[in-house]
């Protein structure tokens, strides 16, 4: 059991010790979305929705949930964020919005977690939201495309 990395040699759970990896700047970037009705998409456009500024304040839900998420994720080492960008966008296509999220820091570990949850608690703020008109929504996608900085580097810059 001692080969993985948040297990012990005796199989308890374990923040992984990162003092020995290179302080370098990391990014990750996630994404997700939120499927509605195209009623649902219209009445956020007209600004008719009964809870007010829908996509502004999911965006900052976002963000203020990446800052947080060491106090969510057990394991999760507590990071200085230098950059945190939640954008949510109308998707006609889906219907529904896109979601998307990019995370920076100069450290030992990546934030990957971070821009998770960030599209995670966006994506939830926009559901409670908008629960009241639209029972039909749903949540997907959520996955991390993009991870720059440390030894494993995917996606676009």
């Amino acid at each position: 059991m001692s080969d993985l990395s948040h297990i012990d040699a005796a199989g308890r759970a374990r923040m992984v010790d990162v003092s020995d990896k290179a302080v370098t700047a990391r990014t990750a970037r996630a994404v997700g979305r939120l499927v509605c009705a195209s009623e649902t998409l219209g009445q956020v456009r007209e600004g008719k929705t009964p809870k007010g500024a829908v996509v502004s304040t999911a965006e900052l839900a976002g963000v203020m949930a990446a800052k947080k998420t060491a106090d969510l994720i057990p394991l999760c080492h507590p990071l200085a964020l230098s950059k945190v960008k939640v954008e949510i966008v109308e998707d006609l296509d889906l219907p529904g919005f896109s979601i998307t999220a990019e995370v920076k820091t100069t450290g030992q570990t990546g934030v990957e977690m971070e821009a998770l949850t960030a599209v995670s608690v966006a994506a939830l703020t926009l559901y409670d939201m908008l629960k009241a008109v639209d029972k039909t929504m749903r949540i997907e996608g959520v996955e991390v495309v993009a991870k720059i900085g440390g030894k494993a580097d995917f996606g676009a810059g």
